[in-house]
């Protein structure tokens, strides 16, 4: 067997196991409803919480951003890719986190692949969440600093660990605001406490939480009244604020510190001037318009007693993302399949995304959906699960 040819085997594994996927493909735009594979259905599987994807507003943001400052920077940050728009961008989302200054990474995964090997290294310690996101993962590995999780929202562990990282140069203590795939939020109150009490730095990737949690969708910071009380947060531009990139929201220091040692900040060409202009126009509305803050909610109670009420088990959701757990990943692969012939298409998630046990559909409601889209989909739900025995 030469070169890649060992992928033979492992990628026939994956259909053997019923885990091999294809891309699912948009035929359009991305919304509540949407035509993907070529069929027209109800989406539950986008991020797009506010439902400004397709906002026109900010598709004439974008094309104005395109006409004004053209359609690229063709350079990096730190040469000459920084125009007055990024500027304006980071300024309105400072003010919007109620932070000293944020920066903008080309996405939420380089924000933390670039932000965790600046502040820590050799010496450090990092604790973490056990079901922390991938890019937080990646982030601490690449930082060489000694790696312990905790037991998710233990707090007792998370107390445990820093006691035993006493002797470390620094300790920093990283968790989502809101968890990607069980949809539960990081207690933070009880984490920010415990940094004061053990001299760690505090870290939020807020990237579910932006545009969910808190006044506009400020995140969980704001959410559980924590301004100022928190050393690091990172958000993202690709969810809630329907666009693309990541931002660190801080203080000065971090901020000067991330220009000069932030890696993907460096050495990656900066946004174009229709991501920035669009995702300005998207702060706008998200601080004008609340109303779509409260659909958001009202659409989420909506769906979720739906699916309770039928007897699906919908772990411990507090927020939008709602997992349907089946067990097995190959039947969590299986009911997406059926469901999507039912007109509803809700992704499939195994392992290694979560445990090999803990298979699973995460469902993701929006403002942009309708009582009855939800309501066509809880259908779809119900006869799929009577179908595999998931429910009665």
């Amino acid at each position: 067997m030469a070169g890649l040819d060992f992928l033979n085997q492992e990628i026939d594994q994956l259909k053997k196991d019923g885990l091999f996927r294809k891309n699912r493909v948009l035929s359009g735009p991305q919304g509540a409803r949407a035509v993907i594979d070529g069929r027209p259905v109800v989406n539950l599987s986008s991020n797009d919480y506010l439902g400004l994807a397709n906002d026109p507003r900010l598709k004439e943001a974008a094309i104005d951003g395109v006409r004004t400052w053209g359609a690229g920077t063709a350079a990096v940050r730190t040469i000459i890719g920084t125009m007055t728009i990024h500027q304006e961008l980071e300024q309105r989302l400072a003010r919007f986190k109620h932070t000293a200054a944020a920066i903008v990474f080309q996405s939420g995964f380089t924000c933390n692949s670039g932000v965790v090997p600046a502040i820590v290294g050799e010496g450090d310690v990092i604790i973490s969440d056990e079901l922390n996101h991938a890019s937080i993962i990646d982030g601490a590995r690449l930082s060489k600093a000694a790696i312990v999780r905790y037991r998710h929202r233990d707090m007792g562990d998370l107390e445990t660990k820093l006691k035993q990282a006493g002797s470390a140069r620094r300790r920093l203590v990283v968790t989502d605001g809101v968890f990607s795939m069980d949809g539960d939020i990081a207690p933070l109150p009880e984490i920010v406490a415990l940094c004061r009490r053990y001299d760690a730095i505090s870290y939020v990737d807020d990237a579910h939480a932006s545009g969910v949690l808190g006044e506009s969708g400020r995140g969980s910071v704001h959410h559980f009244h924590l301004d100022g009380q928190v050393d690091i947060q990172v958000g993202t531009l690709s969810k809630a604020v329907g666009v693309l990139g990541g931002y660190v929201a801080s203080s000065q220091n971090l901020i000067d510190w991330l220009v000069h040692r932030g890696r993907p900040f460096l050495f990656s060409t900066s946004h174009p001037p229709a991501v920035t202009m669009a995702c300005l126009k998207a702060l706008e509305i998200m601080e004008t318009e609340p109303e779509r803050h409260q659909r958001l909610w009202s659409n989420t109670a909506h769906f979720k007693g739906k699916l309770q009420a039928l007897g699906f088990d919908c772990g411990h959701s507090e927020t939008p993302i709602t997992p349907v757990m089946v067990g097995e990943g190959s039947r969590a692969m299986e009911m997406s399949d059926r469901l999507m012939a039912e007109g509803v298409f809700a992704q499939g998630i195994a392992y290694p995304t979560v445990a090999k046990d803990k298979g699973r559909l995460r469902t993701i409601v929006t403002a942009g959906h309708t009582i009855a889209d939800l309501d066509e989909a809880s259908a779809a739900f119900a006869k799929v699960g009577r179908q595999m025995g998931l429910i009665r």
